[in-house]
């Protein structure tokens, strides 16, 4: 090897195996991104195919596939009505390099195949050794989607788990103004004319759309730094380590304790912080609960990258801290209280308890309040989610 393909091989590295098109909201032009990176790859002699590609009615979105290899979808009957899937055994059997995907979030249609997810299908196509480019909202990223909902008053029903769109070696942010996503609903480019004006006044309004591009711009600024940060430890420069967050949070099965949960997902997140999810078990919740809530928590835990742990003790707030002392906790996340002033007086607070533990440690305690289900807005129809 020469020195210059040295160093060509230090400074541009190869596409990854699954590649990743992230937007803030449908018609940012992540399916359209997806299919121009298709068409650039089969140019240069790459065996690349469509395994599922949603156009959603948009001309210039048929267009853009051109003259792309469509592996054939899957027809599936359901409920009296006829759909289409991915056929996923097909683009393993047909063996390409690469193969496109969009739609990452997508629930496929029961009875169409083994997974319940369209990322499982993309999971199992990557271990065959295919590389896969597929697209993704940011709002069905699992510590995002409450956060969404609250915001636009509309429900995200299809949500990937934190630690899927993370896996992907490269991810892209496909970006665009509100004002310019806002023309092109406008002028009929993202849904049909019967949708627009409903779209402009409720989710597809300027001040959603500021929002969810801010949290699509801090989720690959987050994705950025963890590169930055593996390539320094890769070097052996260790400079940027002197500071490690380690955030905790303390979870039970009180009503609203998942927003609380998620909450704290996304400090760790944008600190770049580890997450230690703790339970304290006593025996009085044992009694009253069948464990359905704490068990939800577990698989959402698990979604949002944080790491369970069951600890006991009978003062909550002690445990909670001694826990957080032996393990170099720096943050420690508590939902505000729901008991009355009355069990306050006599039970004692356990938020109270737990700052007054950690006085002295240099530990800090932050109190997020518990919110009910998301409010929807009277008289706005729902409007779809869907990729594009």
């Amino acid at each position: 090897m020469t020195k210059l393909s040295e160093e060509l091989n230090e400074v541009v590295e190869p596409a990854g195996r699954f590649r990743l098109y992230l937007g803030a909201a449908a018609g940012v032009g992540k399916t359209c991104a997806m299919l121009d990176e298709g068409r650039r790859r089969r140019e240069r002699g790459t065996d690349i195919v469509i395994g599922f590609v949603e156009a959603h009615g948009r001309a210039f979105t048929l267009k853009a596939q051109g003259e792309l290899e469509v592996v054939p979808r899957k027809k599936v009957s359901h409920r009296g009505s006829s759909f289409e899937e991915m056929d996923t055994p097909a683009v393993i059997a047909r063996a390409p390099q690469v193969v496109l995907v969009d739609e990452l979030a997508h629930t496929n249609v029961p009875g169409s195949g083994p997974h319940e997810k369209r990322w499982q299908d993309v999971f199992e196509i990557l271990e065959a050794g295919i590389s896969v480019i597929s697209t993704v909202n940011v709002q069905h990223i699992e510590s995002l989607a409450d956060a969404v909902e609250r915001m636009t008053g509309v429900p995200v029903r299809e949500r990937v788990p934190d630690w899927v769109v993370r896996r992907a070696d490269q991810t892209e942010l496909i970006d665009s103004s509100p004002e310019q996503l806002r023309r092109r609903m406008a002028h009929g480019n993202i849904y049909p004319p019967d949708k627009v004006a409903s779209a402009l006044s409720n989710f597809f309004r300027s001040d959603n759309l500021t929002a969810l591009r801010e949290l699509a711009l801090r989720f690959v600024a987050d994705e950025a730094d963890e590169s930055l940060i593996e390539r320094l430890h890769d070097r052996h420069i260790v400079d940027v380590w002197d500071t490690n967050e380690r955030i905790m949070v303390a979870v039970d099965d009180t009503p609203g304790t998942d927003g609380i949960l998620a909450r704290a997902a996304r400090i760790a997140a944008r600190q770049k912080g580890t997450l230690e999810v703790v339970h304290v078990v006593s025996s009085e919740e044992t009694r009253r609960r069948d464990g359905d809530e704490l068990a939800a928590l577990r698989r959402l835990a698990e979604d949002v990258g944080g790491r369970w742990r069951d600890i006991s003790g009978a003062d909550a707030a002690k445990a909670l801290v001694e826990f957080a002392l032996e393990h170099q906790i720096t943050q420690i996340v508590l939902g505000s209280s729901r008991r009355s002033r009355f069990e306050e007086l006599t039970k004692g607070s356990i938020i109270s308890k737990v700052i007054r533990y950690c006085q002295g440690h240099d530990v800090d305690v932050h109190v997020i309040g518990r919110r009910g289900p998301p409010l929807h807005r009277p008289h706005e129809p729902e409007v779809s989610l869907k990729e594009g």
